[in-house]
């Protein structure tokens, strides 16, 4: 094989790659945020785990390993239903458990360096 061909395949092969690499995965996207909400138990579940306080669900683990992330570069790798559910997420544990919303404030943003990034892509509705 050709040089030139082979340095061009790597090339795409390693763009397809990195460009697979810049969204989270949409495995999750079709969950009910909803009934979640709704159930006390099941999101003080997903909040303890977010928080290392609890066990995980596979999603829910998923969900903690993207926060960091999604919350300095205000959730530019999201797809837009994962968007609509970290702001409709957000919105409600703020006004509604504010105290956990303080928590997780605090595990992935101490200094508060990202809030105001965070702040914007919330109120994008």
């Amino acid at each position: 094989m050709d040089l030139k061909v082979f340095i061009l395949l790597l090339v795409v092969f390693l763009a397809s790659c990195l460009c697979e690499e810049s969204k989270y995965t949409t495995k999750y996207d079709n969950i009910d945020i909803d009934r979640i909400l709704s159930n006390r138990r099941i999101l003080t579940n997903y909040i303890k785990c977010i928080l290392d306080q609890g066990p995980c669900t596979p999603d829910g683990r998923e969900f903690r390993r993207n926060i960091p992330d999604a919350l300095q570069t205000g959730c530019q790798k999201c797809s837009e239903a994962q968007k609509k559910i970290v702001q409709k997420t957000s919105d409600y544990i703020r006004n509604n458990r504010p105290d956990d919303w303080n928590k997780i404030r605090m595990k992935f943003d101490p200094e508060g360096k990202y809030s105001k990034t965070f702040e914007q892509f919330l109120n994008e509705k």
